[in-house]
């Protein structure tokens, strides 16, 4: 399948590691023109290099730091003058700490608040003039908990609905410019973010991270964690010319495991 990808022009953010990484990578091999980015000019670097030892496409980065507006603007400007006109935008970020109602300030609120769900606002606000000339593509990742709230994990939560509200209210609105905007949800997919939330676990229930692990697996249907990988090329399928006709959807990569329709 000619997933029409080769010089297109993609941003996505948070994309130094994990899904992020994962998913530039794909587009990256598909032909796309990548500009990565994350706030750590030494992870982009090697990020740079591992995706470039099997990319058709060029791929970029910019350190930028997701939280702030003037950054976002930046991010998006340095995009246009390495590879063009803006087509495809994948919104990604690192999750939000864990932690119960209790245990947050108003302060850790509106952290969250800016890293997870004004982050993609901004940077779609940014790019929505190229998506209208190319007709393009935004896929804003979220969690499995857009369908099922994850225990301890309250902040995230509350910010991944409100994607899911986002994503499916600018479908509607930018239909009729030919861009189509879906959400992809991650359930237990095996990256350091998740490795550090199984140790949490295990320490709280004073197991093993494995035993916590193990625990987790047989649980999910397909009865093993995904691989970033596996994601990616879901993501990829969403944001590529090969998708006509998908728009205002939330799929999860999840195994199974989610129980809610």
């Amino acid at each position: 399948m000619d997933l029409e990808l080769s010089g297109k022009t993609a941003l996505v953010l948070a994309s130094s590691s994990g899904l992020g990484k994962a998913i530039a990578h794909e587009l990256a091999k598909e032909g796309a023109n990548v500009m990565l980015t994350s706030r750590t000019k030494e992870t982009l670097e090697q990020a740079k290099s591992e995706i470039e030892k099997d990319a058709k496409g060029r791929v970029a980065y910019f350190v930028a730091d997701l939280t702030n507006a003037r950054s976002i603007k930046e991010l998006a400007a340095a995009t246009r003058e390495a590879f063009g006109t803006i087509s495809i935008l994948v919104n990604n970020t690192g999750g939000p700490p864990g932690g119960s109602f209790e245990t947050f300030t108003d302060t850790d609120w509106h952290k969250a608040f800016d890293l997870t769900l004004m982050s993609y606002i901004r940077t779609i606000n940014e790019v929505l003039p190229d998506l209208k000339e190319t007709q393009g593509r935004i896929l804003n990742n979220a969690s499995s908990s857009i369908k099922q709230p994850i225990d301890g994990l309250i902040l995230s939560n509350v910010f991944r609905m409100g994607i899911l509200g986002l994503s499916k209210s600018l479908s509607q609105e930018l239909a009729g410019d030919g861009i189509l905007v879906n959400t992809i949800g991650a359930g237990r997919i095996e990256t350091d973010r998740l490795k550090e939330l199984d140790s949490q676990r295990a320490k709280r229930q004073g197991k093993t991270t494995s035993e916590v692990t193990g625990s987790i697996e047989a649980g999910i249907p397909l009865g093993r964690y995904g691989q970033p990988a596996e994601l990616a090329k879901m993501a990829t399928f969403l944001v590529s010319g090969a998708n006509t006709y998908v728009t205002g959807q939330q799929l999860l990569v999840d195994g199974g495991m989610t129980k809610a329709y």
